[in-house]
């Protein structure tokens, strides 16, 4: 068999949000060792030497913790086995494989690049498939001085294509779901080719499918010689993610990695919007936008993501909001679960969405003022739902409202000033939750612990108490 640069055989898929299992079966050690052979290079038998974190079973498993940065036990605890059963792409995560990708330096020695569409996919229309493809090389373009050409015969140099199952090159497609597609890197023949499995269903722009767009840009990536990235905020990460084609900006871990090979755009920059740069947990100076406690889980947001902590969970999981719920704002201000209506709300301006599960309740986003707040109040900075009284505290400025979440009104006697309530509280409240009966009020990098009948304080805390830096 012919041996090509395969850069990458992509099984993206929608990130699941799965629960730790409680303990390790027979099943899933199997599972394991097939998934560490097929993405770590595991070579050799190790039997259930790996539950005592021994073994070369146990050293794929660490190299596996430490990309996908969970917390290096060499053992298959809840959180590895979680993560190994998303839906992901199929190319090795280590260098240490049979695949030639960015760390064997592999690019286009020229900037004027020319791609071919073969054939078309007929979940979309032919003029869909088009504004797809060229949006999706035109992310690429916009920050480097790669240019694109379409050529409707011959020989382009990314020749694109969709297929099923066998479709000559070798790697064959499994079916539905799974594998979505695969790209070659930048070589001469097949080098640079994108093939996409024609048993997915793709889209538009509807999340009733995979998103061309956003397959497609993740794929010449690796056609123009990127492997994966280790940042969950990153185009290039191995799980498919769910993102607005008309308002995508490539994330700056993506600038990064293609200006390493091809220098910035100096034909025509021009003013553009920021490349996002993904949170991190361990920056001991993020102030979170908001907090929420959901059915014993925390939720803590910020900017386009949120990690969510569970109790079997020694690592909070980092994942784009839009991939939970597809129709949520991003940025919000605060959020809060409602255990009357049994919704959570997330709050931006002077708007509120509420949601059932992942998804949107009829009738919304409603306004603010919906709650019965003044209709100068521009945004609400916290929200806070109590157990025991069964309200929710509304924190705008230096002052805050009580809404009965029973009633629907809000409580006569506010606002009221924060201070009154919350001693020591003097700056402005940047998000609120309750857990195992106490408050917690956050301002800033600081989180405050309180007993809200009480109004004692009991300590100062960072915000990374209960959101834990996993970096290694």
């Amino acid at each position: 068999m012919e041996t090509f640069n395969l850069s990458i055989l992509l099984s993206l898929a929608v990130a699941v949000y799965c629960m730790p299992i409680s303990q390790v079966t027979e099943q899933d050690e199997n599972f394991a060792e097939s998934y560490l052979k097929k993405f770590f290079n595991l070579t050799e038998e190790s039997g259930p030497t790996v539950r005592r974190g021994i073994g070369p079973m146990s050293k794929k498993v660490s190299e596996m913790q430490r990309f996908f940065r969970l917390q290096i036990t060499g053992t298959l605890d809840a959180d590895t086995m979680a993560m190994m059963k998303k839906p992901r792409c199929g190319v090795p995560d280590t260098k240490v494989s049979l695949y030639a990708i960015t760390g064997d330096n592999l690019k286009w020695q020229k900037n004027s690049l020319t791609y071919r569409i073969e054939n078309y996919t007929p979940d979309m229309s032919v003029s869909e498939v088009d504004d797809s493809i060229e949006k999706a090389l035109q992310v690429w373009a916009k920050v480097t001085p790669l240019r694109f050409t379409r050529i409707y015969s011959g020989t382009a140099d990314i020749m694109i294509s969709f297929g099923t199952r066998e479709h000559g090159d070798y790697y064959p497609f499994d079916g539905p779901d799974g594998t979505l597609a695969h790209a070659f890197a930048p070589s001469p023949g097949i080098g640079g080719d994108a093939h996409f499995d024609d048993d997915e269903t793709f889209t538009y722009r509807s999340n009733a499918g995979y998103i061309l767009f956003m397959v497609a840009a993740h794929e010449f990536g690796h056609s123009l010689g990127l492997s994966h990235s280790t940042d969950p905020g990153a185009l290039m990460y191995p799980v498919y993610s769910s993102r607005d084609p008309d308002t995508f900006v490539l994330p700056r871990d993506d600038v990064n990695g293609i200006q390493s090979l091809y220098g910035e755009n100096t034909l025509n920059p021009g003013p553009g919007p920021t490349s996002p740069t993904t949170p991190d947990a361990c920056d001991s100076n993020m102030v979170l936008d908001a907090v929420a406690s959901l059915r014993g889980e925390i939720f803590f947001f910020k900017d386009s993501f949120f990690w969510r902590s569970y109790p079997q969970s020694n690592t909070p999981q980092q994942s784009f909001i839009t991939n939970f719920w597809p129709k949520a704002p991003v940025n919000i201000d605060a959020a809060y679960e409602s255990r009357e209506s049994d919704r959570i709300l997330l709050f931006k301006g002077r708007q509120v969405w509420a949601f059932s599960g992942y998804d949107l309740v009829s009738g919304y986003p409603k306004s603010i003022s919906s709650f019965g707040l003044p209709e100068t109040v521009e945004k609400v900075d916290a929200a806070l739902y109590d157990v025991d009284s069964g309200k929710t505290l509304f924190f705008v400025g230096s002052n805050y409202y009580s809404y009965d979440e029973v009633n629907k009104a809000m409580d006569q006697g506010f606002p009221k000033q924060v201070y009154e309530t919350f001693s020591g509280l003097t700056g402005q409240v940047t998000a609120a939750f309750q857990l195992r009966g106490f408050t917690y009020i956050y301002s800033g990098p600081n989180m405050f612990e309180y007993h809200l009948g009480s109004g004692r304080l009991f300590r100062v805390l960072r915000n990374s108490y209960f959101l834990r830096c996993t970096k290694v």
